[in-house]
């Protein structure tokens, strides 16, 4: 969703309140893609703060379908949308700095690119089903907080592999 800016620059001391959604059905990032469970709203505020200068603030929330990365198992999770940005004329009327603010195009704003930076920025580092989800087996693949698999998982330390070789080596027929 595009805002058109222009009236909120013009008109020192306005502020203005909107409420959108991220309109969205995935999020797409490095780590994959993502379905949107619940899509907002996020509601923003848009002042001019005088001198060039605009603000955008935003509180919202939105839900999100994961995996978690010890299991594989479907995760649903919410991601808290928090905004504080300013916003300058020189920024708007210069499209060399189209890097520094992407969600700029001219004089209006991009909602699903300022949300979708906030949903990167906020995204969960480790997504977990429960606190102590027990993964999936090593050997068989299955999901050890549905019971023990009977896999032997005795890993031999590779450190010890030289003193297992001369024991081998020596060992009486």
């Amino acid at each position: 969703m595009l805002l058109n800016l222009t009236d909120i620059l013009s008109n020192e001391g306005k502020t203005e309140e909107i409420s959108v959604v991220y309109e969205s059905g995935f999020f797409r990032s490095d780590q994959g893609q993502f379905k949107v469970l619940q899509n907002g709203p996020v509601i923003l505020t848009l002042s001019n703060r005088g001198k060039g200068e605009m603000s955008v603030t935003g509180k919202g929330s939105l839900q999100f379908r994961t995996r978690c990365d010890r299991c594989l198992g479907p995760v649903d999770i919410t991601v808290p949308i928090c905004i504080d940005e300013v916003i300058g004329t020189e920024q708007i009327e210069n499209p060399a700095d189209a890097d520094e603010c992407p969600y700029l195009k001219g004089y209006q704003l991009d909602t699903e690119v300022l949300i979708g930076n906030e949903i990167l920025i906020n995204w969960p580092g480790k997504i977990l089903c429960k606190e102590d989800c027990k993964g999936i087996c090593a050997k068989c693949g299955k999901d050890l907080n549905q019971g023990d698999c009977g896999c032997d998982t005795f890993i031999p330390d590779p450190r010890m592999a030289v003193i297992k070789d001369i024991f081998n080596a020596n060992k009486e027929v």
